[in-house]
């Protein structure tokens, strides 16, 4: 196992599966940049250690998988209107040109920036009392390669609901498994030894073929991701409260929402 602030990566030779963890659960998994430095460094790892055949991704603890960016963290910008440094851009396996298989196992909260690893996951486990939204409108702030990336896993209406509704709504993990998000649903605390049966059957089989599924499948949607992820840029600089206003609305947040 090798141990960095913020993730645990625990490969297993035997079985060929990896688990990575993040591992700020008084954070609620929240993703700092170091975090998100080491989560990159691992999937590339990963390209090299021919000993790993199948990861899985998951959080530590039961209240969350990961709630995102750490909102106490400052990320610096550039000055230039036309650059915004976005650090989670490339803590998902495929921004990392990882394609061995990655499966995702969701506890509790899972939310805005935790979609950037769903996102790149070949598909979700999750405990049935994980939910799903995401906050950004509520704090004037767009969803832009988060409703993507979902966009590319749910029905147009399903995502643009989650997207929209902000804090006030949560997707509940069976309606996540009815459209589609979730491929399978398990009891409280057992999502992470499911999506690492999956990952040993998988990784049981002759890598190449594996990865070569693993890229046909991707194949079938990059060239709508890749168009749609170059307008994120413009449309977060356009519609983004300024920061310290984003700050004020995140500081008064209300606590109530519904599942459904």
């Amino acid at each position: 196992m090798s141990e960095v602030r913020g993730i645990r990566v625990e490969p297993d030779k035997a079985t060929g599966v990896a688990v990575v963890t993040l591992d700020r659960p008084e954070k609620h998994n929240a993703i700092d940049l170091t975090a998100a430095r080491d989560l990159s460094a691992a999937w590339r790892g990963f390209r090299f250690d021919d000993s790993v055949r199948a990861v899985v991704v998951t959080g530590a603890g039961a209240r969350a998988f990961c709630t995102g960016i750490d909102r106490s963290v400052e990320v610096p910008q550039p000055s230039s209107p036309y650059s915004i440094d976005d650090p989670l851009l490339a803590i998902g396996p495929k921004a990392n040109d990882l394609w061995k298989p990655v499966i995702a196992a969701v506890n509790g909260m899972a939310c805005g920036g935790a979609f950037y690893l769903l996102g790149e996951a070949e598909f979700v486990v999750a405990s049935r009392d994980a939910t799903f939204f995401d906050p950004h409108t509520t704090y004037g702030m767009v969803s832009a390669y988060e409703a993507i990336a979902m966009a590319q896993r749910m029905p147009f209406g399903e995502v643009a609901r989650m997207s929209l509704m902000g804090t006030a709504e949560r997707l509940s993990a069976q309606r996540a498994y009815e459209i589609g998000l979730v491929s399978e649903l398990t009891d409280p605390g057992e999502a992470l030894a499911a999506a690492v049966r999956s990952a040993e059957t998988i990784a049981s089989y002759p890598t190449a073929a594996v990865q070569g599924t693993v890229r046909a499948v991707w194949a079938a949607k990059e060239a709508a991701r890749v168009q749609a992820t170059a307008q994120a840029p413009h449309l977060i600089a356009l519609g983004n409260l300024p920061a310290e206003r984003q700050a004020e609305l995140f500081t008064a947040r209300r606590a109530s929402f519904r599942v459904r």
